[in-house]
């Protein structure tokens, strides 16, 4: 094997290595080379497809090109022609789970503190593979860094992590998203603030745009005379002072509108209300009234002690008590009129349980779109990309129809559960789009694993409602730009993104090659700002410091502060599971607020700053030796 030119990152020096027989090792590749500037050697399969891909908005020629390298297999030694056993990262991306497992184990026996990215389709072998990969790592390591090594193998997979630029791709039009803590960030543009007006700073201002942006004559980041560039992480004197320019803010991705309540039954309970009609409820009402007032009756007139004379009442209401045909006239008559009660009683009983059998039955049914729904998103097939993309819609209360045409998808008793309506049947064929309501919806996700299909379903789509937001999955990226540039130029005045899953999953791969402590990279016009989540303990330029302290205009900036305590953090932020009622993530921070050495905190750093917040303090100086004395 050449020798690897010596190449200093902004993190470490170590290279990575991507071993992949499909597009999403190129992609990932190039997502290392260009936005995190690393050295990558590729490792493909023979006859793989050798397209290059450049990753968007990146920096062109920002690394050096990848030294790639062709093998049949991920064996020992083609890792080791790769240099797997001195990289700083493996990524192993077969479409094949056992080729992965069998390659992630090698690799660990070779390097025990690499760091590893597998793709997994098995979600839960995913979870127990790294959980074995990181114990080999402490066993092989002996005294190592602990919290080190438990982070240094990272299971993922394409619908995963493709599932939050979807999300964010239909509601806001965007794919510019970090997430964190199960909460959605994007960077949203926002233009020059007319005079008088006040800009909405979003959580914060992470970037000025370049000065040239809304000038015709001049370019995205162009150096024309006079121009001013981007400017990352300004302080507030620098966004109030730059008059006439746009800033990108960060926001958190939420969608306001009409919520589609789910009908999930719970082991808590099931609602009265959804179990019997409002009818049947005034019914039974009546009935208990009724009851009631024959028990208050029956003791004014017979002396009776009031749980004797409720006692009676039943007695006749179920009609097994004796005639009273020694009593009074009166206990006769009210005996009569109890029977009366029970008579209408039974109808009413049978009717409560037919409801209810009826309403058992359709909490495992497939529901039907509601007639009146409209400001939802209809969401095409229900397969592995799909269900993991429902999932997160549903977790942000948003209201979904599906349309499916397998009834035995992935995705169908997720749907069921969830209690979101399905359309069941080929979105091709007439009427069924129409059964979705989409000429009533605010966007349209064609998520099938058929390109002509979606496209087909796209165009159909189309001719509902001219203004739809349209997302599609396309496999090929240049198809998949094609057909982006063809549906702008005959419908200029709608949305339509066309995203394959590689260009989506590959950000995701790469911030997980970088380590856990990445969450994500964003790009304003020609620059990076890189999401950390870093520990203030040992760190200088955050211990002991104000958020006010710590925020350097330009390298970097504190977002947010994790309040769980260090033995119940979630160890990597940016795939942990999604519970928006249990996170930990505080965004609105005091500027007074002091760090504490045992304190997480959420930056935005440009690479440069990155790369100075994570470099080890520099040794103190030893003091001048006093001279002795005679």
């Amino acid at each position: 094997m050449t020798a690897l030119p010596r190449q200093e990152g902004p993190l470490d020096g170590g290279h990575m290595v991507v071993c992949g027989d499909d597009g999403l090792a190129r992609r990932l590749a190039a997502e290392l080379r260009e936005v995190y500037r690393r050295r990558v050697v590729l490792l493909v399969t023979a006859g793989a497809p050798a397209d290059q891909v450049a990753a968007p908005g990146a920096d062109p020629g920002g690394g050096q090109p990848p030294h790639e390298m062709a093998a049949p297999a991920p064996t020992r030694e083609a890792l080791l022609r790769a240099g797997a056993d001195r990289a700083a990262a493996l990524a192993l991306l077969y479409e094949d789970d056992e080729t992965n497992l069998r390659a992630a184990l090698a690799a660990r026996r070779l390097n025990p503190a690499l760091r590893l990215v597998v793709r997994m389709y098995n979600r839960k072998l995913g979870r127990h593979l790294e959980e074995l990969l990181d114990q080999a790592a402490l066993v092989a390591v002996p005294g190592a860094d602990r919290a080190a090594l438990e982070a240094s193998t990272t299971v993922l997979s394409d619908a995963d992590t493709a599932a939050p630029a979807l999300v964010a791709t239909a509601l806001a039009d965007t794919s510019r998203v970090v997430q964190a803590d199960g909460l959605l960030l994007r960077a949203a543009e926002r233009p020059a603030p007319r005079r008088g007006e006040v800009a909405d700073p979003g959580l914060c201002t992470l970037a000025l745009l370049s000065s040239t942006t809304a000038d015709p004559a001049g370019s995205e980041g162009s150096e024309a005379s006079g121009a001013q560039g981007p400017e990352l992480l300004p302080d507030d004197r620098a966004v109030r002072g730059s008059a006439g320019r746009g800033t990108v803010v960060l926001e958190a991705l939420r969608r306001s509108g009409p919520v589609l309540p789910s009908r999930r039954l719970t082991r808590g309970g099931v609602p009265l209300g959804e179990v019997f009609s409002a009818r049947l409820r005034w019914s039974l009402a009546g009935i208990v009234a009724a009851v009631l007032a024959l028990t208050v009756t029956t003791a004014a007139l017979t002396d009776a002690d009031p749980v004797h004379a409720a006692y009676l009442t039943l007695l006749d209401l179920f009609s097994i008590n004796d005639p009273a045909l020694e009593e009074t006239p009166a206990r006769q008559v009210l005996q009569l009129l109890s029977g009366l009660v029970g008579l209408a009683l039974l109808p009413l009983l049978m009717a409560g349980a037919l409801e209810a059998l009826g309403t058992f039955r359709a909490a495992g049914a497939l529901r039907r779109p509601p007639r009146g729904l409209s400001g939802h998103i209809v969401l095409l097939g229900l397969g592995k990309i799909g269900a993991r993309v429902l999932t997160r819609l549903r977790e942000l209360d948003i209201p979904v129809v599906c349309v499916e045409q397998d009834p035995d998808a992935r995705g169908i008793p997720l749907a069921r559960d969830l209690g979101v309506p399905v359309v069941l049947g080929d979105v091709t064929e007439d009427g069924v789009l129409d059964a979705a309501r989409v000429h009533r919806a605010d966007a349209l996700l064609a998520l099938t694993s058929s390109d002509t299909t979606n496209l087909e379903a796209t165009l159909a789509a189309r001719t509902l409602r001219s203004d739809l937001r349209v997302a599609l999955r396309l496999y090929d990226d240049d198809f998949a730009a094609a057909v982006y540039r063809t549906l702008r130029s005959a419908h200029p005045d709608a949305v339509t993104r066309s995203r394959s899953v590689t260009h989506l999953a590959a950000p995701a791969f790469a911030g997980a090659m970088m380590g856990r402590q990445i969450l994500g990279a964003i790009s304003v016009e020609r620059k990076v700002l890189l999401f950390a989540a870093l520990l203030v303990a040992g760190n200088p330029q955050l211990e002991g410091r104000t958020v006010a302290e710590s925020f350097r205009p330009g390298a970097w900036r504190v977002l947010a502060l994790d309040t769980a305590g260090p033995e119940s953090r979630s160890p990597d932020l940016a795939h942990t599971g999604h519970d928006g009622d249990h996170r930990s993530l505080l965004w609105d921070l005091h500027p007074g607020h002091v760090l504490r050495p045992q304190d997480r905190v959420v930056i935005a750093a440009t690479r440069r700053g990155l790369a100075e917040l994570l470099s080890p303090p520099a040794p103190a100086p030893p003091s001048p030796r006093a001279p002795a004395r005679s």
